[in-house]
Parts: structure tokens; sequence; C-alpha cells
């Protein structure tokens, strides 16, 4: 597998050909509690929606599987562009901050500090059709592992 080279338009990849959108990408996410030592599952689709100022509007629709729950799960995020083709700004709804995402090896690894633990992602570029993150989880209140797989979805 060839990593995108500086240039990689991080935003188009995630469209894909239907620009302005939506890019639709099936997702299966695998949960791992170490805590507790408690698996789950999420399985549904990604879309990527352009949004006015360049940006990405994604929105995640599911279903968890978990021990005590079974049942549908979304969320959300904004997009923004970095000041790098390569990369966007992950924001909550709210506008907070979140990461960066990107598949350049100076730029895949990112964290997050949500009081009092810490969120380390990793993501990497499986090719045209595929990407992966995982989430190591850790801290006094989490110790988790989640690892997703987004493949991506003829667009309807």
């Amino acid at each position: 597998m060839n990593l995108p080279s500086p240039e990689f338009d991080l935003r188009a990849y995630l469209l894909g050909p239907g620009d302005p959108g939506p890019g639709s990408w099936s997702v299966d996410r695998d949960l791992l509690d170490r805590t507790q030592g408690t698996r789950g599952t999420f399985s549904g689709v990604v879309r990527f929606v352009s949004t006015p100022d360049g940006g990405l509007a994604l929105r995640e629709d599911g279903t968890v599987r978990w021990p005590s729950f079974a049942g549908p799960a979304f969320r959300e995020y904004l997009l923004r562009p970095s000041g790098r083709p390569d990369a966007l700004d992950v924001f909550f709804p709210d506008g907070r901050p979140f990461h960066r995402m990107s598949f350049s090896p100076d730029a895949n690894l990112d964290r997050h500090w949500c009081d009092p633990d810490t969120y380390r992602v990793t993501y990497t570029f499986e090719g045209v059709q595929s990407f992966t993150y995982s989430w190591d989880v850790t801290g006094p209140r989490k110790d988790l592992l989640l690892a997703s797989r987004l493949t991506r979805l003829e667009d309807v």
C-alpha cells in the first residue's frame, strides 16, 4: 500500500467521486474495555457532507452491541480545513476542538485530553476504498481500545 503524498486531498478522499457528497462509508468498530475485559461492537454508516466553510460534517449512525446494551447509536463531528490538504481538524458539534485527522506519517497520530483521561488516535490509510483508526483511551476512569475500519460504499 502506498501512503498518500503530501498533496493528498483528505477532504476529496472522504467525499469520494460524488463531491459535494455525501461520501458514504460502512464502519465496523471493535470495542474493548480492558478494565472489565468486556467486548462490544458498533456497525453502521458514516456520511461526510460538504459544509460552506470548505470542511465536512460527519454523521455516524448504526447499532452498538455491548453486554449491557444493544441498540441504535449515532455521533456527529465537524471537520474543518487545517491549512494543509492532507489533514482536517475535527471538532465536536458545539465547536470544541477534538483532534487532527490525517494519514501522513508526520500527522497520523494525535491525542485529546478529556479530564481525567487521555485519548490517543492513530489513522491508517489502507487504500482508495478503506482506512482504519483506533483510539487508545487511558486514565483513572477509562481503559479502552476502540478500533474502527471504514470501507467506501456506493453513494446512493
